[in-house]
């Protein structure tokens, strides 16, 4: 067999069902995890309110936590190659909320 034909072999299809396609708007994320589990809630946190809805639940085993953390640092570099470094202005370097999340007021 040709090395085209193992790569075509071994190529994952991905199916994108349409209500999952339009994606979930997230500018907060908690990371937690047990000895076996990360657990990771994407949730949308909105000036003045005290609540933030999580959106999204993605749990991983720590093998794939690891690789999704070294996709996204490949993926940071890429982007910044094209388009320059990321700035994050006044931000706590533990968390990914755009805002602070102390006290809401409505």
């Amino acid at each position: 067999m040709s090395n085209d034909n193992n790569n075509k072999q071994n190529q994952l299809q991905l199916e994108l069902p349409q209500e999952v396609a339009q994606g979930e708007y997230a500018n907060f994320a908690i990371i937690t995890h047990s000895s076996s589990d990360f657990i990771i809630d994407f949730a949308r946190v909105l000036p003045g309110l005290p609540k933030a809805q999580v959106k999204s639940r993605v749990i991983l085993a720590p093998e794939h936590a690891k690789r999704l953390l070294a996709a996204l640092q490949e993926n940071i570099m890429r982007y910044e190659r094209e388009f320059g470094a990321i700035k994050i202005p006044n931000q706590e370097p533990r968390t990914i909320a755009p805002f602070p999340v102390g006290k809401g007021e409505a």
